[in-house]
């Protein structure tokens, strides 16, 4: 059975979400629908990460393997010609009989966007957090984002009702800065016109995330941005352990998923599939 690393960037404007559920358009339910017409049976879909309704990717994993022989090019465009045109498979990969996108994993890294000012491009609206009024003090949300480093319990930061084994997760990188857009390219300091108003984005990267939990970060760096909180604000919430006393839930719509960092020895060079046995440990 051949097996392949799929990466997809999707819209999730009115999606459910990437997890297949009872009720709703999901990613997850999307591809494996479309491998069904393919595979000529169910086809079961791992995904690197369980993003929320309304949250975007531009570079979800997802592991699949196949009865069918296909190259991974005809795969792309089977897949591609099954799909809506707010969820597309950019690139498919050999990958060793035992990868999964999710447990194979070794970071991943997520993008915040928001747009700070009084109006707000209406083609923006799905794909940033509009924060009118005053101009944001970026300098000291990247101070305060920059003491999330690390290990620590992230309790306070996870989604109210959350049931985890355990709430300690390290995050190798935490920035927030003007101007690099994952949309339209980093280093472009002004990507919008004159109607919109200024970007921000948080960047995080780590090895696994809580529920909401990057959303729950940016509400509260928000918070230090505003000046309502001071920077070390942050540390206090984190040893709270306290969901109450960390800021707002950022809404889905400014998140998206960029990428995924894979060790070494998931993928197999392009028609070596026979190699996977040895590749796969």
């Amino acid at each position: 059975m051949p097996t392949f690393k799929l990466t997809i960037a999707y819209d999730g404007t009115g999606l459910v979400g990437w997890q297949r559920q009872a009720s709703g358009i999901s990613i997850q339910g999307l591809l494996e629908d479309a491998l069904r017409e393919l595979d000529g049976r169910h086809v079961e879909v791992a995904g690197a990460g369980r993003t929320d309704a309304g949250v975007h990717a531009l570079g979800q994993v997802a592991s699949v393997s196949l009865t069918r022989a296909i190259d991974r090019g005809t795969l792309v465009r089977a897949l591609n010609s099954r799909l809506p045109e707010s969820v597309r498979v950019v690139d498919a990969t050999d990958a060793a009989p035992s990868f999964h996108a999710r447990f194979d994993a070794r970071s991943k890294t997520y993008c915040y966007r928001i747009l700070n000012g009084e109006v707000m491009s209406p083609f923006e609206r799905a794909y940033a957090w509009h924060v009118p009024g005053s101009a944001l003090d970026v300098a000291a949300m990247a101070s305060a984002a920059r003491l999330l480093e690390g290990r620590h319990d992230f309790a306070a930061f996870q989604a109210s009702g959350s049931d985890t084994s355990t709430t300690e997760r390290e995050v190798f990188s935490s920035r927030a800065r003007y101007g690099s857009d994952p949309l339209r390219g980093a280093g472009d300091p002004q990507p919008f016109d004159g109607m919109a108003p200024g970007l921000i984005t948080y960047e995080i990267a780590g090895a696994g995330f809580l529920r909401h939990m990057v959303r729950t970060i940016v509400g509260t760096l928000v918070e230090v941005g505003r000046g309502r909180r001071p920077v070390a604000w942050v540390s206090e919430v984190l040893r709270s352990r306290d969901r109450a006393e960390a800021g707002p839930t950022a809404p889905a719509e400014g998140l998206f998923l960029v990428s995924l960092d894979y060790r070494d020895g998931v993928t197999l060079p392009a028609g070596d599939r026979e190699l996977g046995h040895r590749v796969s440990g």
